[in-house]
């Protein structure tokens, strides 16, 4: 099951002055491949959360935007990553763009988006993944999968195609601002590179290369 990869990646002198932009380089180059059919999803992410007891719990979600300012994902803050989130924001965010031989790791703080960007990200959604935003108490024990398909059909009942669904009280978006972010390329013989931004006190980023 070993795969052997390329034999070209990143320097640090092809990077950019900052995580932000060099993942809008490597995120454009996923969109790329996937409409090349070798990827599927590229804003598909894994959001590892740490619960009480110091266990870490892993998700994938799908990234709705980045900016300076942070990576955006929405979710019930209900769930159990919306309460781990609330005792403890520390996060870390992982893309798996393994067809590519790249990975991104970002490791930051979780911040809850305001009302009015989750309100406005709320209404571009489907119609029925807005209904089932309500439908959903996320990460709770259900009695059946009828059980949770009939509270959907209520709720199409109440608010059929064309209304407007209100955002549910308990759902929103977190903004995660990055602390350190790694850009991983798979190189040959297993001596992949490793670069990871890192900001100081100043908020100024720096560039390591990390051992394989």
């Amino acid at each position: 099951m070993r795969k052997q990869y390329g034999a070209a990646g990143p320097t640090e002198a092809d990077l950019a002055a900052d995580p932000y932009r060099q993942f809008e380089r490597w995120f454009a180059d996923a969109v790329r491949a996937t409409e090349r059919g070798l990827l599927t999803e590229p804003n598909a992410m894994v959001v590892s959360t740490v619960g009480p007891e110091g266990a870490p719990s892993s998700r994938t979600v799908l990234l709705k935007g980045y900016d300076e300012d942070g990576f955006v994902f929405f979710s019930n803050y209900g769930s159990r990553k919306g309460r781990e989130l609330a005792a403890n924001p520390q996060v870390s965010l992982l893309f798996p763009w393994h067809p590519i031989a790249r990975q991104v790791i970002v490791t930051g703080t979780a911040v809850r988006t305001s009302a009015r960007e989750t309100e406005a990200y709320f209404h571009t959604r489907p119609h029925g993944s807005q209904l089932g935003a309500h439908a959903s108490e996320q990460s709770s024990v259900v009695a059946s999968r009828a059980a949770l398909e009939e509270e959907y059909a209520q709720l199409a009942a109440r608010w059929p195609e064309g209304t407007e669904v209100p955002v549910p009280p308990d759902w929103g978006g977190y903004r995660v601002r990055a602390r350190a972010v790694e850009f991983w390329q798979g190189r040959q013989n297993r001596l992949h590179d490793r670069l990871r931004y890192v900001t100081g006190a100043d908020g100024a980023w720096s560039v390591e290369r990390l051992a394989p």
